[in-house]
């Protein structure tokens, strides 16, 4: 499970290793040495659905774009500490500014200056778009950014107090684009990306095939604190079917594998001595969405009934036995989840196991019938359920069959099941295309907030139509509050108000896997919630 460690304003002492930062310029301790020659191959069943900045804010994605692009602040690996990267420093410099010095000298691997005026119009940028996709509602507090010197980029934010915001600095929503290239109000297609090479970060794309193979060196014009890669190059192969994968690895075809093999072939790879199967609890959650719109009575539907609505969604919370889709799809590698932030992420509290199903988490036919029956919903209710298998892995076929089961099976519901490449998933979610669907999670930063205000708070990522007044002024309330105990107490408020209404229903908090080749170093053999997947570490012995 996710540490305990205080993020953001939980802590005063979230602030003391803020400022300490404002000394602080390129962390070396953490530089390597020029690579041993060798190209990592890692391969993945994941899919890209967009390369710019402000498009994309998806695991696939961010594979690529958290190695080409780069940020101010960045979290090492094994660390959840802000550190430096393109910044040389950040003060707190006002109640709600602060101001971060950049490095001297960077660049673009195109040539171009990277200042201050890159990093205003990358936020800037962000705002202005503000695509259904993209990470900008991570910029939440931001109201204004300010390049007074070439060197000197300053943020004033909307409310003060606001020691999480270094966090988001690390995140998708910080990274920085050539304003040479991108252009200011519109997404910027990959092609168009590709041939204009603004990269900032550790690596360059020198080929690109979407979501077949792409080819990339280290970049000699990146300047920030990650340090410099133990490899020369990496190539990301991308497979259609898990089986492959799997036989790829085994056999040394490729040697990486990240994202995603089933549960029985990570079982079957522990058992071969050429290969390591690195695990850990890691941070995500997997989880159904409502779309309030065009879900059963939804608003949109020609039978629009809100009390109906919230019925369906509530006797689905009481039918769904997590227990056995963690056991008989994951083999016990998830665990069940009860609500919107995993256990083990301070102010995070069960607060839909009280009130549905058994009430102590297991299902309920009986429960489910009677909130269908006293809103006067006729069953069995048709519902039309979507899922993906190259974004959430092969395992949700299986994963959503058995939930079809579930819901079936007390004659309830009438199931239709449809499947979609993740190509299309993102957009057509957003466009109310789908009355149910599934999504999943992996934290930006450790902290409740990553995932009470991405999915609850004006602008969220999931996008559904839920609008409580109540809940964004509580999430707001909890993003500036200094006192530990009051957050905590808000944060759980915020999850039982959420719960009432279900607007999502979680499932599952997982685990993460990663795959090497035994002689592929840089991966710990037990992977913390705090660990990000970096290519420079990476290196062959």
């Amino acid at each position: 499970m996710p540490r305990t460690t205080p993020r953001g304003p939980v802590a005063a002492a979230a602030l003391t290793t803020l400022l300490s930062l404002a000394a602080c310029t390129t962390d070396t301790s953490d530089a390597h040495s020029a690579a041993d020659g060798r190209t990592i191959t890692i391969g993945t069943t994941d899919q890209v659905s967009s390369l710019d900045p402000a498009g994309a804010w998806d695991a696939g994605s961010g594979t690529i774009e958290t190695e080409v692009y780069a940020t101010l602040l960045s979290a090492h690996n094994g660390s959840t500490d802000a550190k430096p990267d393109l910044a040389a420093s950040i003060t707190l410099s006002g109640p709600t500014k602060y101001t971060v010095r950049l490095k001297p000298g960077l660049k673009f691997a195109n040539g171009h200056d990277l200042t201050s005026s890159d990093v205003k119009f990358s936020f800037d940028r962000q705002l202005k778009i503000a695509d259904k996709n993209g990470p900008s509602s991570l910029l939440y507090n931001l109201e204004s950014v300010a390049a007074p010197a070439p060197d000197t980029v300053e943020f004033t934010l909307k409310s003060p107090n606001d020691t999480l915001f270094p966090q988001i600095l690390t995140t998708a929503a910080g990274l920085v684009a050539d304003e040479e290239v991108f252009p200011a109000d519109k997404i910027l297609d990959d092609e168009a990306i590709i041939a204009a090479k603004p990269w900032s970060g550790p690596y360059v794309i020198d080929s690109y095939a979407k979501n077949s193979v792409v080819s990339f060196s280290v970049n000699p014009a990146y300047g920030g604190g990650l340090g410099a890669p133990k490899n020369t190059g990496v190539v990301l192969k991308y497979y259609t079917a898990a089986s492959n994968l799997k036989l790829d690895i085994q056999r040394g075809d490729i040697d990486v594998v990240y994202r995603t093999l089933t549960i029985p072939d990570l079982q079957d790879l522990g058992t071969k001595p050429e290969v390591v199967v690195h695990t850990g609890s890691g941070n995500g959650i997997r989880f159904i969405v409502f779309d309030l719109k065009t879900q059963p009575f939804g608003s949109a539907t020609a039978q629009a009934d809100p009390a109906k609505a919230l019925a369906v969604r509530q006797a689905a919370a009481s039918l769904i036995d997590r227990a056995q889709l963690a056991d008989q799809v994951y083999k016990g590698t998830f665990q069940p989840l009860y609500s919107y932030v995993p256990q083990g992420i301070t102010g995070a509290t069960e607060s839909l196991k009280p009130l549905y199903g058994d009430q102590r988490g297991g299902p309920d036919k009986a429960a489910a019938a009677r909130l269908l029956s006293t809103a006067g919903v006729s069953t069995p209710v048709a519902l039309n359920l979507q899922y993906n298998t190259d974004h959430y892995g092969s395992s949700s076929e299986d994963e959503y069959a058995l939930i079809k089961t579930q819901l079936e099976a007390s004659g309830l519901f009438k199931v239709t099941l449809q499947s979609t490449e993740w190509s299309q998933y993102g957009k057509q979610r957003v466009a109310d295309q789908y009355p149910a669907y599934q999504l999943g999670w992996y934290a930006d930063y450790l902290d409740a907030d990553n995932y009470l205000g991405s999915f609850f708070a004006d602008g969220n990522w999931v996008n559904n139509g839920y609008d409580d007044a109540a809940v964004k002024a509580l999430i707001k309330q909890e993003q500036t509050e200094t006192d530990p105990g009051r957050r905590t107490e808000t944060l759980r408020q915020i999850q039982d108000a959420v719960a009432k209404a279900v607007p999502i229903v979680p499932l599952l908090q997982g685990s993460t896997a990663i795959v090497t080749r035994a002689k592929i170093d840089g991966v710990p053999q037990r992977l913390d919630s705090a660990y990000q997947f970096r290519w420079a570490e990476l290196a062959k012995r």
